[in-house]
């Protein structure tokens, strides 16, 4: 299905040009308000001596890039939660009931993956996590979600643990895997029976190239092969299109520019 009406696809345009022009000026503003403050971003991160012997530019440089590269994710998860919200009703947390039988059985899955008794991982795995708990004492738990989302036409339900980089080692990836167990029992607990229930590693972007496959092993021990959405899958997702992901880069090329003369104006102010 590609984007099904102009005025989405504006929408999503419109949604991408303001969070580019809002990132860029802030982003701008923030580091050269800083400028002279010893406790700036971009100065507590110039002290490392060794990096500094290299000259002001790599110092400067290597302390920038750091801090672009955290902030442009975090606005990029934003930007993916305001599109999502074009087809899916959004959540940042799950709550609920969890059985001492389903938190076992999730640590006992868990560690065949890691032994690789099971592998590769599929979504059968865990369907028995969907039979709602006999016992009476059950633990309330609350997770906080980067996406819990439901899709307004079918009801379906989606939890996503969004990477934007995709880089994970071993222990983060099992905890990761973890926690999104936890929250499909706990919804499985309180939905209706008959109410489909998905689950997701995403990534904003491939980081072996778009076209390329990825293939990070740590991650891959622990989630099946569509359980993944990486890069160009993840912003169709999310736009509930198969043309998202060249919607939403383009309309972030339009505005790209922006973020560049923010980056040239922080480096006058640092470096003259």
């Amino acid at each position: 299905m590609i984007i099904e009406t102009l005025d989405k696809k504006e929408a999503i345009k419109r949604l991408v040009h303001t969070a580019v022009e809002s990132y860029a000026a802030g982003f701008q503003a923030r580091h050269e308000g800083e400028f002279e403050n010893p406790e700036g971003t971009l100065n507590m991160k110039i002290h490392n001596v060794f990096i500094a012997v290299l000259g002001p530019e790599i110092q400067y440089y290597t302390a920038l890039v750091r801090s672009l590269d955290s902030s442009l994710g975090n606005m990029l998860e934003k930007l993916a939660i305001n599109i999502a919200k074009f087809s899916y009703e959004v959540k940042r947390n799950v709550e609920g009931p969890l059985s001492l039988k389903q938190t076992q059985d999730i640590a006992e899955l868990l560690e065949k993956y890691k032994r690789r008794v099971i592998s590769p991982p599929t979504q059968e795995d865990y369907q028995l996590l969907r039979n709602k708990p006999d016992e009476q004492a059950l633990v309330t738990k609350r997770h906080d979600s980067d996406y819990c989302l439901t899709d307004k036409e079918t009801g379906e339900h989606f939890l996503i643990e969004l990477k934007i980089g995709g880089d994970l080692d071993n222990k983060k990836a099992r905890s990761e895997k973890e926690a999104l167990l936890e929250q499909f029992a706990i919804l499985s607990n309180t939905l209706s029976a008959d109410t489909k229930i998905r689950l997701f590693f995403a990534t904003a972007y491939n980081r072996y190239g778009e076209d390329k496959v990825w293939g990070q092993e740590r991650v891959r021990q622990f989630f099946a092969e569509d359980e993944l959405l990486i890069g160009r899958a993840f912003w169709n997702f999310v736009c509930k299109s198969n043309d998202g992901y060249d919607v939403v880069l383009e309309a972030y090329k339009e505005k790209a520019g922006l973020i560049k003369a923010a980056l040239d104006s922080i480096k006058k102010t640092y470096l003259g």
